[in-house]
């Protein structure tokens, strides 16, 4: 080869190395880079995030120390439960607090103006301004309503200082009207504002146990960090109550209960008792579990705005939501945490919540969402977490069973930031007669989620996939649904279903894909509209699976250059594919002479040789 044919053969060589190189970074890119995730729910400082924590631990504090200081003054009896007995004001290191005990007739705005005095005073744009904490003792009553006009409580809420108002055990009630809704809003004195930042704590309002029950009402700017600090929040109480009569049944049930003090003791005579005995074995008091403090609270026809949490629930029992508009959540809309049950929520919105629209999380069971909608938001829609609360042994020996029995009908999620409806883990959750619009998927099933049913819904826009079951989801029934515009419209990755009657319209990739385990999946019924690489992907799916009576003859099989670049334009493959050309390459640099090589006639190398004269044995071997 001549001495300029080599360099410019080196060159050509490593530019295609360097085109291989660059196709599979390209190749890399396209399937692994996905849109950033939205902003975090809780993007704050280290230090004001500590600053938050430390103060919600002072409201508890305080609470607590309210509350047994009540309970210890009552039981003392004498002068002491006297003076307990009637309205006082508490003062400890975490603020002042006006202490309303059990009475007959409930506490009404006149009470609050006449014993907080200066604390709540009536201001001359007609509100009022409320200085002091109140808490409510068990049995009390606090009855909120208009008398001549509108009412609006404002809550202090500035730079070092909040209040908040809080039921134990105690009956809230906020009577509004159409015309002239009762307005709860935390307010900054100095500035003449509603209080927009939570970093140093906001005013908010709390029932523990007892009930909240409110009707047109506006709730603006309330809430900070924890749920039960949020903005308005249902909380079940956090101990059982401690009685002193003797235990019904003595005979006790093969069954450990946490107490309070972290002891462990055998269930008492029924499913709300536990006994608890001296060395001797007679009975000492009985605890009452907390099933009996749980909370409930109905909210109707009442706007929130602005909120840490629109409405945070936990610990309840039959509580109901309806006709709730919720906007501007800084966390989620409507949370019903830990052991919230039999709830119902209906004709509810949650729009631009930085976190998720509506959230059941785990501990939740037969919590129905009918006519409800969650938009722009800045997670899911809605979300149902159905999982245990533990995977194995706990310090609080918490139960491995999943949860479940919660639906999502006939709502509607529109254009939120990730999915429209997420389901992880759970029995028998369900999603039906519901549209989802937008958003990275529709609806997604993973977990371990068990008999989930995702029935009758209409889903369009999505950018990935429409129905999406991933992760050792058990069967599922996929049925009756319409999905326009995704991707790949249902998809299965080590998944079982049984997938039939929907209707897949305008898919660009897959109508059905499945991928993985899939043992047991039937397709049946379906009618299949798009283009793609094709309507049904099973190809990778492991196991049996039954596919039977699909409509496919709306479905376009499309190879197009850049789908066949995509799929075969791997990184892989493109590492194999240089190495392959490198050696080509080498092997036709080899041929030929000094001239040009490719197309040289390969020669026997040997050809010029000339062969060894033969001659006689005898003289090779010397001999005469």
């Amino acid at each position: 080869m001549s001495g300029e044919s080599r360099p410019r053969g080196r060159r050509l060589l490593t530019m295609f190395v360097l085109a291989l190189s660059a196709a599979g970074t390209w190749a890399y890119l396209s399937y692994t880079d996905r849109p950033p995730p939205p902003p975090g729910v809780n993007d704050v400082t280290q230090a004001d995030a500590q600053q938050e924590s430390t103060l919600v631990d002072q409201e508890d504090l305080r609470i607590m120390q309210t509350r047994a200081t009540l309970a210890s003054a009552v039981s003392r009896g004498g002068p002491a439960a006297t003076a307990a007995r009637v309205p006082h004001i508490s003062s400890s290191a975490n603020g002042r607090t006006l202490v309303l005990p059990q009475r007959r007739e409930p506490y009404r705005v006149a009470d609050l103006e006449r014993l907080g005095m200066e604390e709540f005073q009536k201001q001359k744009d007609g509100s009022y301004l409320l200085g002091i904490n109140v808490f409510l003792g068990p049995g009390a009553k606090l009855v909120l309503q208009n008398a001549t006009g509108p009412l609006v409580i404002r809550m202090r809420s500035e730079p070092g200082a909040f209040v908040s108002i809080v039921g134990f055990g105690a009956s809230i009630r906020v009577n509004g009207s159409a015309q002239n809704p009762v307005r709860f809003t935390s307010w900054d004195p100095h500035a003449r504002t509603a209080d927009t930042k939570v970093a140093d704590g906001r005013a908010y309002i709390r029932a523990v146990g007892g009930e909240l029950r409110m009707s047109h009402a506006i709730v603006q700017d309330l809430g900070f960090w924890s749920g039960r600090t949020g903005g308005l929040a249902l909380t079940g109480s956090d101990r059982p109550a401690l009685t002193t009569q003797p235990a019904v049944n003595p005979v006790l049930a093969q069954r450990a209960v946490l107490m309070p003090d972290g002891t462990l003791a055998p269930g008492g005579g029924s499913d709300d008792q536990v006994e608890v005995t001296d060395g001797a074995g007679h009975a000492k008091a009985v605890y009452q579990l907390p099933e009996a403090n749980l909370v409930t609270g109905v909210i109707t026809d009442t706007k929130i705005d602005g909120n840490a949490y629109g409405v945070f629930i936990t610990a309840s029992n039959e509580t109901q939501i309806t006709n709730v508009h919720v906007t501007g959540s800084l966390v989620h809309g409507v949370l019903l945490h830990r052991f919230a049950r039999n709830a119902s929520i209906e004709n509810t919105t949650v729009i631009g919540s930085r976190g998720d629209g509506f959230v059941l999380s785990r501990g939740t069971q037969n919590v129905t969402i009918t006519g409800s909608t969650a938009e722009h938001n800045g997670g899911n829609g809605f979300t149902l977490n159905g999982l245990p609360l533990a995977q194995g042994p706990s310090a609080s020996g918490e139960s491995l069973r999943a949860f479940g029995g919660s639906s999502v009908i006939s709502s509607v999620a529109r254009d939120n930031a990730r999915y429209g409806v997420e389901i992880q883990g759970g029995v028998k959750l369900a999603v039906q007669t519901s549209e989802v619009v937008g958003g990275e998927m529709g609806i997604v099933v993973s977990k371990d989620a068990t008999k989930v049913q995702v029935s009758g819904n209409r889903l369009s826009g999505q950018r990935s996939q429409g129905i999406s079951l991933r992760d050792q989801v058990r069967g599922a029934q996929i049925s009756g649904n319409i999905v326009n515009g995704a991707q790949t419209a249902i998809y299965l990755r080590d998944s079982d279903a049984t997938i039939s009657g929907n209707t897949v319209q305008s898919a660009s990739l897959h109508a059905i894909s499945l991928l993985g385990a899939a043992d047991g999946t039937k397709i049946t019924g379906n009618t299949l509209g798009g283009a793609g690489r094709s309507a049904l992907d099973t190809k990778r799916a492991l196991g049996t699976v039954q596919v039977a009576q699909n409509n496919t003859h709306g479905w376009e099989n499309t190879a197009g250059f850049w789908t066949t670049v995509k799929r075969i334009a791997k990184p892989m493959n493109l590492i194999w594919a240089g190495v392959l050309a490198l050696v080509v390459i080498s092997a036709l640099r080899a041929l030929g002479g000094d001239g040009p090589r490719i197309g040289r006639k390969i020669v026997n190398p040997y050809e010029n040789q000339r062969p060894m004269a033969e001659r006689p044995v005898r003289q090779l071997s010397g001999r005469g």
